[in-house]
């Protein structure tokens, strides 16, 4: 294994055209081995097509990819795609429905050692949480334990690289959390380096190291993500993390997340309450303030029409 500091990806200036708009326009950036780098941006930004082009299901317009200065290659140059060290995860998930769930998590592995064949395919579905549907045939699974399954054999042989193209959107909230938690956990201990394409903001902030931002096939940010959330540059940046207030004051533009206005009957921004939104452990209000709609969060519900007064919070400037 290369150590932690050696460039493990490297991405320059590549750009990849579809009949005749450029879907990945320009971009470059490395990533390091055993770190897990987050894709986000709006629908059609270039996400998914990022990662075929990293495993090699297209070929570039121009610029290289390169893996410890071995180039990856499209079709033009592999009859096979895809390289050994890579392993992706399409959001169709490609499983054999007529095969078990065990028999399509050991698809790739040898049979010569079959002891140890079973044990890591045991290994697998635990962290899945799928070991019940061992002996089940995959066609009779629902979309999330179909991704569960197709998660766990991607990882059956150990990539180097592992390409995940929204990996955890068909898994209900009740798995999802800790599911993420294993997975995310067993990369790093394996220093396996992952690039994740997702839409989920939790994703993006609570296990990646570096956060990449593409909008238009480019790339308008790329930073830790408590930096993006906490100075995202403009209001595109900041809605890709939830809903995101645009006040301008003494002559600037803010923006300000919901959980930084407070209601202060001394605030300086006045307006009246449009629609109380239970989200669990606060209510996401919705108050008109002039011609703007903008949102607080409130431990209790406020009723449509009351007129209120908010602060911002002294840590949001």
């Amino acid at each position: 294994m290369a150590s932690l500091n050696q460039t493990m990806l490297e991405l320059k200036n590549i750009t990849f055209t579809y009949i005749d708009q450029a879907v990945i326009d320009g971009l470059s950036f490395v990533a390091q081995q055993g770190q897990n780098i987050s894709v986000i941006g709006e629908s059609g930004c270039g996400k998914s097509t990022l990662l075929k082009l990293i495993y090699g299901l297209y070929d570039l317009d121009s610029g290289t990819i390169n893996y410890n200065g071995n180039p990856i290659l499209g079709p033009k140059y592999n009859l096979i795609p895809g390289e050994d060290y890579i392993k992706y995860l399409a959001q169709d998930f490609d499983l054999m429905p007529y095969i078990t769930v065990e028999e399509n998590v050991g698809k790739f592995l040898s049979n010569i050692y079959r002891d140890k064949k079973k044990a890591r395919v045991q290994e697998l579905l635990e962290m899945v949480e799928m070991t019940e549907f061992a002996k089940v045939k995959a066609k009779y699974l629902s979309g999330g334990q179909q991704q569960r399954v197709a998660l766990a054999r991607v990882l059956a042989l150990e990539p180097q690289i592992l390409l995940l193209d929204e990996p955890f959107s068909q898994i209900d909230s009740f798995r999802k959390n800790a599911l993420r938690r294993n997975v995310f956990q067993y990369l790093k201990e394996k220093k396996i380096t992952c690039i994740i394409a997702t839409h989920d903001s939790t994703d993006a902030l609570s296990f990646s190291d570096e956060t990449i931002v593409m909008q238009h096939g480019k790339i308008i940010a790329k930073d830790t993500p408590q930096n993006l959330y906490h100075h995202p540059k403009t209001i595109y940046i900041a809605s890709l993390f939830g809903e995101v207030n645009s006040l301008e004051l003494d002559g600037k533009l803010h923006l300000v997340y919901p959980h930084q206005l407070k209601l202060d009957p001394k605030g300086l921004l006045k307006g009246v309450v449009q629609q109380s939104y239970f989200k669990g452990s606060h209510y996401l209000i919705a108050f008109t303030s002039g011609s703007q709609t903008l949102f607080f969060e409130n431990e209790s519900v406020l009723d449509a029409g009351t007129p209120i007064a908010v602060r911002i919070s002294i840590n949001s400037l």
